[in-house]
């Protein structure tokens, strides 16, 4: 807080002499003010101290990790074999937040469904993303026929799409690959979800990102990011 000195108190002036006076501040008052002063910086630097500093651009992003997915067949699927092993063998790549948890998907699953992989958010396991592939599919269908044929063995896409409020599809190519994604976005009752499609290797893959209306609106940034992270992996890569 600033200091105000007082100024002196003016001059009196005699009736019998023009010349003024200027009295002299005693030592200890000017001492007292000067401490005072001093005292004020010394608070408000403190306080500039102490305000806390705001996060660099890129502090506070939700970190992943990648992950590596073969979509081996029913009958290949053991669960065997490190990071490493599947790096090398990998088909497909995404990104996965930290802290969300894997779902073992079992053999039979595989086989009925095509469920390749499946991680969800622990606080609120509807929050999730999965992929699933089938084979014999050497390229993609138009993209109505392809939405359609995933709903046909998936009862939760087939309510989804039949309350939905929005369903947007576009293609999108990836340069430097050449592989092309179908991608929708489906705006349903309470739920929302993002679905990437791609045909390589014979195989068609179909990558999910499913939340709960809630979720959506919080984690959307996120959960685009998952969307677009999805991509095949060439034998060359």
């Amino acid at each position: 807080m600033a200091t105000k000195i007082f100024s002196p108190t003016p001059p009196l002036i005699s009736s019998t002499s023009a010349t003024t006076k200027t009295p002299v501040l005693p030592k200890a008052i000017v001492s007292r003010c000067l401490r005072t002063s001093l005292s004020a910086v010394v608070a408000a630097t403190a306080v500039l101290t102490m305000v806390p500093a705001l996060p660099a651009a890129g502090e506070g992003n939700q970190p992943y990790k990648l992950y590596y997915g073969t979509a081996a067949s029913a009958a290949n699927y053991g669960g065997y074999g490190g990071n490493s092993d599947r790096k090398t063998s990998a088909e497909y790549v995404y990104d996965v937040p930290e802290g969300w948890k894997e779902r073992l998907v079992s053999k039979v699953e595989k086989g009925t469904n095509g469920t390749d992989s499946e991680f969800y958010n622990p606080k609120k396991r509807t929050e999730k993303e999965y992929l699933t592939f089938l084979s014999g599919f050497r390229q993609l269908a138009p993209r109505d026929v392809i939405l359609n044929n995933l709903a046909l063995s998936d009862v939760e896409l087939q309510d989804l799409i039949a309350g939905a409020d929005k369903v947007v599809s576009e293609e999108k190519k990836d340069e430097e690959t050449g592989q092309v994604y179908y991608l929708y976005e489906i705006d349903g009752v309470g739920k929302h979800s993002l679905i990437t499609v791609t045909c390589a290797k014979n195989k068609l893959y179909a990558h999910f990102v499913n939340a709960p209306a809630p979720e959506w609106n919080r984690d959307q940034d996120t959960l685009t990011h998952l969307r677009d992270s999805f991509k095949t992996v060439s034998s060359s890569s």
